[in-house]
């Protein structure tokens, strides 16, 4: 693999030769100690990889599909800016909902639809995604609590999108970069991405010539002390 130099053409052997884990044993190494995504938030195939830049959209919950006598204008538009976010995706880019009550679906078929045909790379929501077989059968890379139909029509809206917003202690900011596996999803900062993926296909690459070493019979300690790699 080629070393990275922030072009999305390099997205597909990202996908292909990285890992969760070996990207965040980096981050660590850096000082970045909080840049794995909540666990709960899974994919919802296990084959299912996610790679791209970060759209962050602003979720809140809401009492009602409409209510006409607020102030805010978009407290009188059903899922406020979510059409409007959702046509904004742009090819390699990764649809990222925070901000409201996991108590609702903030994902399903039809919006994995029109992601696709835009050619964004996946969706990660904190909550609930539904409409489950027909993501299944687009196969777009969708990362969630779970499976929930309840719909967030009554129940939230859209409020901002292409701004930052945080899940739990991570940030995520327009741009970021997100990979997202089995085992988590992570948001690579901007700024390091370039360090941050170089170091990781070195280690990636360390890490298959310490498990060829344990199957010729090497030990953990010894692998270790040779490779400083485990």
């Amino acid at each position: 693999m080629q070393t990275w130099n922030g072009n999305n053409d390099h997205f597909k052997e990202i996908r292909q030769h990285l890992f969760s884990a070996v990207i965040g044993d980096v981050m660590d190494q850096l000082g970045l100690f909080d840049q794995f995504l909540p666990p709960v938030i899974q994919p919802l195939h296990p084959d299912m990889i996610v790679v791209g830049r970060a759209m962050p959209v602003l979720e809140v919950d809401v009492f009602g599909e409409r209510s006409e006598n607020e102030l805010n204008p978009i407290q009188q538009k059903p899922f406020g800016l979510m059409f409007e976010a959702l046509d904004d995706l742009k090819p390699d880019e990764v649809y990222i909902c925070s901000g409201g009550s996991p108590n609702y679906a903030l994902w399903g078929e039809l919006m994995s639809t029109r992601a696709r045909k835009l050619g964004a790379a996946g969706a990660v929501v904190d909550g609930f995604t539904r409409d489950t077989r027909g993501i299944l059968r687009l196969g777009f890379p969708t990362f969630s609590h779970g499976r929930f139909a309840q719909d967030q029509g009554p129940r939230g809206k859209v409020v901002d999108f292409r701004t930052p917003v945080r899940m739990k202690n991570v940030w995520i900011r327009p741009g970021d970069l997100i990979f997202g596996d089995l085992d988590g999803v992570c948001v690579i900062p901007r700024e390091a991405e370039e360090e941050i993926i170089n170091r990781a296909i070195e280690k990636a690459s360390g890490e298959k010539l310490v498990q060829k070493a344990i199957e010729n019979g090497m030990s953990a300690c010894e692998a270790y002390a040779k490779f400083g790699i485990m």
